[in-house]
C-alpha cells in the first residue's frame, strides 16, 4: 500500500467505526424497528448496571447523560457519512436517552428486583410512546441542526416519559 492510499484507508476505517457506534453495530442495521431495539438495548444496559454494578443509580444516569452529549457529534458524523437526515439505522440516540427516563424515580431503584423490573418496563413503554408520537413540541426538537436534533428529540421524549413515570410512581 502506498502512502497516498493510507489516508483513504484510515478514513474508511474511521467511517466504519463511527457508523458501528452510531448504529450499535448490527442492532441498527439488522433489526426490524431499530429505534425500539436501540431503546431496548439502552434499558437493558441501564437495568444491568443498576442490578449488578453496585454503582449508585444517579452515577449511572450521569454516565448516560454524558453519553447523550457525546452522541450529538457522533450522530452528526453519521448523518454526513450516510448523507441522510436522522437515518433510522442510527440508534445511539435512543440507547443513551432511554435510561434518562429514570432521573425522577432513581431513588426507587433501591427497592427489590420486581419493583425495578416494573419501573424499567413502564419507563420503556412510556419512552417508546413519546418517542414515536412526539407530542408537546418534541417533534419540533427534531428540526434542530444535525446531531443535536437527532439526540434532543429523544431527550424530550425521555423527559416527558420520566415526568409521567414520576407522577404515577
Amino acid at each position: 500500500m502506498t502512502d497516498d492510499h493510507l489516508p483513504a484507508a484510515q478514513e474508511t476505517r474511521s467511517r466504519r467505526l463511527l457508523l458501528a457506534l452510531a448504529t450499535l453495530g448490527p442492532i441498527g442495521t439488522s433489526c426490524p424497528a431499530p429505534g425500539t431495539f436501540g431503546s431496548l438495548a439502552g434499558v437493558l444496559a441501564f437495568f444491568a448496571l443498576v442490578e449488578w454494578s453496585h454503582l449508585p443509580t444517579s452515577l449511572i444516569l450521569w454516565g448516560f447523560t454524558l453519553l447523550a452529549l457525546l452522541a450529538i457529534p457522533l450522530c452528526s458524523a453519521a448523518e454526513r457519512i450516510l448523507a441522510k437526515r436522522d437515518p433510522g439505522v442510527v440508534i445511539i440516540d435512543e440507547f443513551v436517552a432511554m435510561p434518562l427516563v429514570f432521573w425522577g424515580v432513581s431513588d426507587l431503584f433501591s427497592e427489590g428486583t420486581l419493583q425495578k423490573l416494573t419501573l424499567t418496563g413502564a419507563g420503556f413503554v412510556l419512552f417508546r410512546i413519546f418517542d414515536i408520537w412526539k407530542p408537546f413540541g418534541i417533534n419540533r426538537l427534531q428540526r434542530l441542526p444535525k446531531g443535536l436534533g437527532v439526540v434532543v428529540d429523544d431527550l424530550g421524549a425521555a423527559c416527558a416519559a420520566g415526568l409521567c413515570l414520576w407522577i404515577f410512581a
